[in-house]
């Protein structure tokens, strides 16, 4: 009976102590899961300060190294309507923003100012369909005009038919009346159609800056004409001047091998002979026909007369015939 009894109460002990066993473990389950989560909401804070501190570190060092002017500005919004492609700013005419200012950003054009307000204004991207760019393609130095077309791509328009335009080429600001910097890149070339009854190509391009993920942008107030056509030059090409495009093959000196043509000889070089090549030179003679005598014309000639000899003609003798 004792030992039925010791056996009974071991087991509910030993019941119990497990049991207790198990909600400390879950206790101490849940701290570590709320642990967890909040070590995971730190790095994950950690990792957005690190990516905004590399992004406006960025800017920065863009800002510095430019010589332009530049007013920087934040994405505060977004316009939802299909029928525009628009975003605003926190910046607006009380910092110097007015109508028609480029928006950049350091990867590449976004669009352009065109209804600014007090402390904020709206940004007409390049693929809204009333937005015009100049534009050139930086391989060949192709003129065009880069209107908008759709929410994720654009067009590159008044290309001329004989112009060399491929697939992959980049498109660059042309940097007219200085309101965007010469030779900034705006889209990349995706399909190329040449229409058998059209003057002009009809070229696709690809912006190379989303427009639905820029946080950060430039406000260009002055573009100071600078050139950034060396900067994103194509890897190997040489920029020239004069009208060489960035990107073609030049031939140097050393790639030239030179053609021999054969010399004509002078004139005094042809009728000069070394003594042996000369030959002995023979006349044959030739027999000359017989030329019939020519009976020569009679020719009066006066006859000369002594002074004694002459006797002066009377007025008859002349008379006389």
């Amino acid at each position: 009976m004792a030992e039925t009894f010791y056996s009974f109460s071991h087991g509910v002990k030993s019941t119990t102590a497990m049991y207790l066993d198990l909600i400390n473990i879950k206790k101490q389950s849940e701290e570590l899961h709320s642990t967890n989560n909040e070590l995971q909401a730190r790095l994950e804070k950690m990792n957005e300060l690190t990516t905004e501190n590399d992004r406006l570190r960025e800017l920065l060092n863009f800002k510095l190294q430019t010589k332009m002017s530049l007013t920087s500005a934040q994405v505060i919004g977004r316009d939802l309507v299909i029928d525009h492609n628009t975003i605003t700013i926190d910046k607006g005419t009380q910092d110097g923003v007015k109508s028609g200012q480029a928006v950049i950003t350091t990867g590449g054009v976004l669009g352009y100012i065109f209804k600014p307000e007090p402390f904020t204004a709206h940004v007409m991207l390049i693929t809204d369909r009333y937005a015009v760019v100049d534009g050139i393609v930086q391989r060949t130095r192709a003129r065009g005009i880069v209107e908008g077309k759709s929410q994720k791509g654009c067009s590159l328009k008044y290309v001329e038919r004989t112009e060399d335009v491929k697939e992959g080429d980049l498109v660059v600001t042309g940097g007219l009346d200085n309101i965007f910097p010469k030779g900034f890149p705006v889209a990349v070339v995706e399909s190329v159609e040449r229409k058998t009854f059209s003057v002009s190509l009809k070229v696709d391009l690809r912006p190379v800056v989303d427009p639905y993920k820029v946080e950060e942008v430039f406000v260009v107030v002055d573009a100071a004409k600078e050139d950034f056509g060396e900067k994103y030059a194509p890897v190997g090409a040489t920029p020239t001047s004069g009208g060489t495009a960035a990107g073609s093959t030049v031939t140097t000196p050393s790639d030239v091998k030179p053609v021999v043509a054969p010399l004509e000889p002078s004139a005094a070089e042809s009728h000069a002979k070394t003594p042996t090549e000369e030959k002995p030179h023979t006349v044959k003679p030739t027999a000359e026909k017989p030329r019939p005598a020519k009976t020569p014309a009679p020719v009066s000639t006066p006859v000369k007369t002594s002074p004694s000899d002459s006797t002066p003609a009377t007025p008859d003798e002349e008379m006389t015939p």
